[in-house]
């Protein structure tokens, strides 16, 4: 034991257990422990600006937010009018061929084909190659539908990105579709 340390005490001090206070020395005053507070004026998102997906993600809202909200106005959801958009472009499409491009699993595209139908926008008729598949058709309410739901879109759709240049419009529509084909 050194020579200037009093008999009875230690050299090393105890860990107070959680929650309690580790008795304070003669003399010494009792502070709180300093708590570092931060006041943000501006948010650094730098990181997660650096990032493809979160850029991806951020983008996407905007613009289905753009999208639902044309939408809305036909009472149809966006997976609902991609496949009529699909089918008034592409008369006798398969379900399966829908499946594939939408990226929809067979019985959740079933349902919808079937909602499409009832509502009087889609017909079935037999496929002219393939004697088990049927092809998908708009009735003239879906030709009429789809020929005015298309232009009022990529005009809400143009206005939300008029803030780009055409060059950047189309520069941005071609390495987005880089991605996922």
């Amino acid at each position: 034991m050194p020579a200037h340390q009093p008999v009875g005490t230690s050299t090393t001090k105890a860990t107070p257990a959680r929650g309690k206070r580790a008795p304070k020395d003669a003399g010494q005053q009792e502070t709180a422990p300093a708590a570092e507070v931060f006041a943000v004026d501006q948010v650094n998102a730098s990181f997660l600006e650096s990032l493809l997906g979160y850029n991806a993600r951020r983008a996407s809202l905007s613009l289905v937010g753009v999208f639902v909200k044309c939408m809305e106005g036909f009472d149809l959801k966006i997976v609902e009018f991609s496949l009529l958009s699909l089918v008034g472009g592409n008369p006798g499409i398969t379900s399966r061929q829908l499946c594939q491009q939408l990226d929809v699993l067979p019985p959740n595209m079933v349902g919808m084909i079937e909602v499409m139908t009832r509502r009087g926008f889609l017909e079935r008729r037999p496929h002219p190659r393939d004697g088990r598949a049927m092809g998908l058709y708009l009735t003239e309410a879906g030709r009429a539908l789809v020929d005015q739901a298309e232009p009022q879109l990529k005009a809400s759709e143009s206005a939300a990105v008029s803030h780009l240049s055409v060059e950047e419009q189309q520069q941005l529509l071609n390495l987005l579709q880089k991605l996922y084909r």
